[in-house]
């Protein structure tokens, strides 16, 4: 009862079927931010095209400006030179089949996963341990690369992987309440400028249908699609 009197009061003042400018809505939902623990600030995106379709589908990464507010555990499966490059760019965990039986065995120690390409044969088998998770390396988003240095900074310093579900949304965390409402306006369309320049050949139509912004307790803000591009 105590969550749902406290959501219902975070509701007041927010017009359930009007779009506001993204600015307003990060204002409202930073204001609605009561939690005890700093709250990740989070946008849905509608996204006009069926993901069934392999011709439709929407994924890749992109480095927010302002960086995620988290700190993520980075794990790299790579051998020698790589291994060391990886180490020296900040890597939590590195290996190679040592690692792979790690897994294999249980132990993930990380919330982001990159690979060299010649391990990949090995980390293949990791599939249906990673894969679920949301852990294994793929080359289109940048987390199968020669540039460990790149891919290691990129995480550590605030990329966002996305991708569309199958009922055509897309979501991702674009920071913290505790971030400026200028930051997180400019981390959330960081994100949109990617989505746009990701979409595929197959859509037709309105491609960005609907947008909204939240925070982890929070109610749900609509949002001008427009105003979130540019």
């Amino acid at each position: 009862m105590a969550i749902g009197k406290r959501l219902n009061k975070a509701r007041e003042g927010i017009d359930r079927e009007k779009l506001y400018p993204l600015a307003d809505a990060i204002k409202m939902v930073k204001e609605r931010a009561k939690a005890k623990f700093d709250e990740t600030i989070e946008v849905a995106i509608n996204l006009g095209l069926d993901p069934r379709h392999a011709d439709q589908m929407v994924r890749g990464v992109v480095t927010l400006p302002n960086g995620t507010g988290r700190t993520l555990r980075v794990g790299v499966f790579a051998r020698g030179a790589k291994a060391d490059e990886a180490k020296a760019a900040g890597a939590d965990v590195v290996g190679a089949e040592d690692l792979v039986e790690k897994v294999q065995n249980g132990t993930i120690d990380f919330d982001r996963c990159i690979a060299t390409p010649d391990m990949m044969p090995l980390v293949g088998r990791l599939g249906k341990v990673l894969g679920p998770r949301g852990l294994m390396p793929n080359p289109k988003i940048g987390t199968v690369t020669m540039d460990v240095t790149g891919a290691v900074k990129g995480a550590k310093g605030g990329s966002v992987e996305f991708r569309v579900e199958k009922a055509g949304i897309l979501q991702a965390g674009v920071g913290k309440a505790s971030f400026s409402e200028e930051k997180l306006v400019e981390n959330i369309k960081a994100l949109a400028d990617a989505v746009s320049k990701a979409k595929p050949a197959g859509s037709k139509g309105t491609y960005i249908q609907r947008v909204a912004v939240s925070s982890t307790m929070g109610p749900g803000v609509k949002v001008e699609p427009g105003t979130i591009l540019g």
